[in-house]
């Protein structure tokens, strides 16, 4: 079963995708975080602990206390965290948030609403 962190302040983004993985029954190890910070104290916890890597992280691109760049940025320069594969999302279709997604070491650029399913078959091939 994938493991996916999601990064998003918008609580109606957050209770989304895990209703619709629910809903859906997608075979996914979901965890939802509010913040930045919230996701890398995780992600250095199951460091610590031994643990894999999530297969996927999503942060959402636009957020009042650290952006998503900001959060790939430093995600990046983590020997720990540098191989994992990171996407930004956003409701924004402009070719600027795209590129500065992906200037700023994202694997992909996503557009909400996210498509649970799709991701996971994405990660799974």
């Amino acid at each position: 079963m994938p493991t996916l962190f999601y990064v998003d302040d918008s609580r109606d983004d957050l209770f989304y995708l895990d209703y619709i993985s629910r809903k859906q029954q997608i075979d996914v190890d979901l965890f939802c975080f509010s913040t930045a910070d919230m996701a890398l104290e995780a992600l250095e916890a199951r460091a610590a602990e031994g643990k894999a890597v999530p297969d996927l992280l999503i942060t959402d691109l636009y957020m009042p206390l650290d952006s998503g760049t900001g959060l790939v940025l430093s995600l990046r320069r983590d020997v720990r965290f540098k191989s994992m594969r990171l996407a930004i999302c956003s409701g924004s279709d402009a070719d600027e948030d795209r590129a500065r997604a992906l200037e700023a070491g994202a694997d992909f650029y996503l557009e909400k609403p996210l498509d649970l399913a799709a991701l996971i078959l994405n990660l799974e091939v």
